[in-house]
């Protein structure tokens, strides 16, 4: 064990004798497991009061960038407000810059910006584009760290990827339709809000690629057949127009799997045709998601804690900056909700 602390500091923080504290850090026999574990229990004590120590009067402040659908910027937005004061005793505070539809000079443009600013640290779900990565090294080279988050630019210097594993992700998205589906030679719907994000790109890859084992263990090699829309941008209004395209053009499909969003627009869809669709998976508990999960129209929403996101997020920009030992980069785990269990 390290001794990054005096024995007497150690010993006080356990209520152990010094003695006994001595023998634990020397590794010598005759000592209970139990009073070894009280030993690293009281290191660990003494690391985090030295951490909130260093952040005790700190201040930072994060720009946050999105180029996603309101109302997940909004959800985002509110989880990220209510961790603020968690962050204590720092003092956090965070500028918001969020567009629906973005091209990748904006972005760059919006990226830019924070060069000759006050912001000691970056938020951004944007395109996987080089450019992109581009602004984001030239931010990390002037000391602003850069956390991707819901998708990565994993080619650039940003400090971590906040968020869940994306291929997982549609994995598990597969074996729920699958699942459900059964027997039936149904034909799933894919839609993507565009090609530019890397999430939705691998999601749709383990979706697909897990449809294929799935089938494989059936004795069908090829799998369900798939139909695909893309460059939706997870508006309501173009989702239905493209879905009521694609249910006029294929009369199999009985099964959604939306990866960028536009859900109230797909269930229009489906009414306006007059086909049932038999299973419907979706990512996020968002203001749209969550009535058309309590209503049923909703299969299962696979969502991850918001909340936890905003404070693993902030405090990996916090520990970049000097203000938190140690660097925290962990997925978040994927939630499988539906009207029986969602909060």
């Amino acid at each position: 064990m390290k001794h990054r602390y005096k024995v007497r500091e150690i010993a006080q923080q356990a209520g152990l004798s010094e003695a006994t504290v001595d023998r634990v850090l020397h590794d010598r026999p005759g000592v209970r497991a139990n009073t070894r574990a009280e030993v690293q229990q009281a290191v660990s004590d003494l690391d985090k009061q030295r951490a909130q120590l260093r952040l005790n009067g700190r201040k930072f402040l994060f720009d946050v960038v999105m180029q996603t659908p309101a109302r997940f910027s909004a959800e985002f937005r509110a989880a990220l407000e209510a961790e603020l004061p968690m962050l204590s005793p720092a003092a956090v505070r965070c500028r918001f810059h969020f567009r629906e539809t973005e091209s990748v000079a904006d972005m760059v443009s919006t990226l830019d910006k924070f060069t000759g600013r006050s912001s000691h640290g970056v938020m951004v779900k944007a395109p996987d584009d080089p450019e992109v990565a581009a602004a984001i090294d030239r931010l990390v080279a002037l000391g602003i760290p850069v956390v991707t988050y819901v998708t990565d630019v994993p080619t650039s210097s940003r400090v971590a990827y906040v968020g869940i594993d994306n291929r997982a992700a549609g994995a598990t998205a597969a074996y729920l339709v699958d699942s459900w589906l059964g027997d039936s030679a149904s034909t799933v719907l894919i839609i993507l809000t565009s090609n530019i994000f890397r999430n939705e790109g691998e999601r749709e890859m383990g979706f697909r690629s897990t449809l294929r084992s799935l089938g494989a263990e059936r004795g069908d090699p090829s799998g369900r057949r798939v139909v695909e829309i893309t460059d939706s941008e997870g508006i309501d209004e173009t989702v239905f127009e493209r879905v009521q395209a694609a249910l006029a053009a294929h009369d199999e499909i009985e099964a959604v799997y939306s990866i960028g969003g536009g859900n109230t627009g797909v269930v229009r869809a489906f009414e306006h045709a007059g086909r049932r669709c038999r299973v419907f998976v979706a990512h996020d508990l968002d203001s749209d998601n969550r009535p058309l999960l309590r209503s049923g129209a909703l299969s299962a929403v696979l969502h991850h804690d918001l909340r936890a996101d905003a404070r693993m997020a902030c405090r990996v920009l916090m520990q970049a900056g000097g203000g938190l030992d140690g660097m925290v980069d962990e997925r978040s785990p994927i939630q499988v909700l539906t009207r029986f269990n969602a909060p």
